[in-house]
């Protein structure tokens, strides 16, 4: 299953807001988008998610609900993203239908470690840096943690690095050898970030060494 090396999580100060930026992320090229709402009924998350999957849909857009399990098998999104202290992805899955995909919150080996033995499909690893998105932060990882916990797990569970990443560090991120990226603010102060974002994750150097301009097609 190829994960989406961008995924954008949503932000906004309602819900209202949540779905107009999602809309805005997907008509700017997002392959991926998780709707993170907090502090919500569940009800209306529900709302919220079925209106998210509705705009996803028109732009073929992969949507991720963040915790609940339950309300993304409902709206058959494509899948959750589960915190460390949210549901155990292995209860997620005995729910989840076999295309829906599972990522998890990670911050120490142990917890990529935990992570790969319940079988999920991505691990968000981070804080790369501060960031104040969200409370309570674990402590920081940059790009040296990143390194060290990659060459030692050695997994092909993709990892997709978090927390105040800026398009300035994805060359540097990807030498680390994370698949790819999850961005919050950067991209909800300037949704054309995405496309530089996408360019920068999906053009690797090799490939523009490989190619040559007189070859015959």
């Amino acid at each position: 299953m190829m994960i989406p090396k961008l995924h954008y999580i949503s932000q906004g100060n309602t819900g209202k807001e949540h779905l107009e930026n999602i809309k805005k992320a997907c008509t700017s090229g997002a392959e991926l988008v998780q709707l993170r709402l907090k502090n919500l009924s569940e009800k209306k998350i529900l709302k919220m998610a079925e209106e998210a999957r509705k705009i996803t849909a028109h732009y073929q857009t992969r949507l991720i609900i963040n915790d609940h399990y339950k309300i993304a098998k409902k709206i058959k999104a494509d899948g959750v993203h589960l915190g460390k202290n949210d549901t155990c992805p292995t209860i997620a899955r005995k729910h989840l239908e076999n295309w829906q995909i599972i990522g998890g919150t990670a911050n120490t080996l142990e917890d990529c470690n935990i992570l790969v033995e319940k079988k999920i499909d991505y691990i968000g690893l981070g804080p790369f840096r501060f960031t104040t998105t969200k409370d309570n932060l674990s402590p920081v990882l940059g790009t040296n943690g990143y390194l060290t916990i990659i060459e030692t797990l050695q997994t092909n569970i993709s990892i997709i690095a978090i927390g105040g990443i800026t398009t300035q560090d994805v060359p540097d991120i990807l030498k680390t050898g994370v698949h790819g990226i999850a961005a919050s603010s950067e991209i909800t102060k300037d949704f054309n970030k995405i496309s530089l974002f996408n360019k920068l994750l999906n053009s690797p150097s090799q490939q523009e060494q490989v190619w040559n301009p007189n070859h015959k097609i």
